[in-house]
């Protein structure tokens, strides 16, 4: 026999599922942004002005990185700004894996780029000022070194929520639940972090590079190293269009069996789930659907409980039917 509910027309909550540390990580990377363009534009002026192609070469270089940084401050001023809009009807937590993969799209086509690059030189070397250019890398190093110490996702911090309402319809009880959750990872940190990191990793290459090429005459390194390198970011994108990809698609996730979890809570000889669908909606958010199928039904309420201690779980929609025909 069926269950029925007393619907609840006027029951409100919200659908805020942005990252634990969403502000912070937003101010973080305005900071890394105007650190790179204060960079980008000394090295292009001092280029221009002391004739160095070097220098403006590399500020150009950098105004590409802040140009996709962008992408991802930008991403987290309008999932912020728009998180209480209700045409989002699963919040704006998902906008950071959207920035993140576009980013991993620019980051992989600018390892290509790279890779390309130094193969064409191994043909047609060019002359290199060894001094200067290892002067260039040297400053672009600690200044994505500063940058990546800046954007370095700790996990540390957790933010709490809880809310609920009760819905039903004549077949069913329904219920959704917000959970408290612990820090998720944050794509769209992520992203901005692998741009710093490529460019450092280009920069600790082209050092060596250069050093050896100076000392030893070893000019085809400074080639070889950018290979190397544009194999290392194109991994780094890959692995990044991969994690963002999923989220966007609604994938099970990965990291954490949320859905076994799930099964583990709530099963018994005398309860089956009977359809269940758990997907990322934020980072450190998770949502499910849960349908349950019992010898002995229980309110929603009964069952939501049992899933309290899943931190991962932010909003959740239980229904339940009885296994005995009406």
């Amino acid at each position: 026999m069926a269950m029925s509910a007393h619907s609840h027309a006027n029951a409100t909550h919200d659908h805020v599922f942005l990252g634990a540390d969403h502000e912070r990580n937003e101010r973080r990377v305005w900071a890394v942004i105007a650190l790179t363009t204060v960079m980008m534009v000394a090295e292009i002026a001092a280029g221009s002005w002391f004739g160095s192609m070097a220098l403006t070469a590399d500020g150009w270089h950098m105004s590409t990185h802040a140009g996709a940084m962008l992408i991802s401050a930008l991403a987290y001023l309008y999932a912020r700004r728009q998180a209480q809009n209700a045409r989002y009807t699963f919040g704006t937590g998902k906008f950071g894996d959207l920035a993140g993969f576009a980013s991993a799209v620019v980051l992989g086509v600018a390892a290509l780029m790279i890779a390309w690059e130094s193969l064409l030189r191994f043909f047609a070397p060019v002359k290199i000022d060894f001094n200067q250019a290892i002067a260039v890398a040297m400053i672009g190093l600690v200044v994505n070194l500063v940058s990546a110490w800046l954007l370095k996702d700790d996990h540390h911090h957790r933010h709490d929520h809880s809310h609920s309402h009760s819905h039903g319809s004549h077949a069913h009880h329904g219920e959704h639940a917000h959970h408290g959750h612990h820090a998720g990872k944050d794509n769209n940190l992520r992203s901005a972090y692998l741009h710093v990191l490529a460019d450092a990793l280009t920069s600790v290459l082209a050092i060596v590079a250069l050093l050896l090429g100076k000392w030893n005459g070893w000019t085809f390194l400074d080639p070889a190293m950018g290979i190397v390198g544009g194999i290392v970011i194109a991994r780094w994108s890959w692995g990044l269009l991969r994690s963002t990809a999923s989220v966007l698609v609604d994938a099970v996730p990965e990291a954490q069996d949320v859905s076994q979890e799930i099964r583990d809570a709530v099963e018994t000889e005398q309860e089956q789930i009977t359809d269940l669908h758990v997907w990322q909606v934020g980072p450190g958010h998770h949502a499910a659907i849960v349908a349950i199928r019992s010898q002995a039904p229980q309110s929603p309420s009964f069952y939501r409980q049992k899933l309290a201690a899943i931190h991962e779980l932010s909003h959740v929609t239980v229904e339940v039917s009885s296994t005995h025909p009406a």
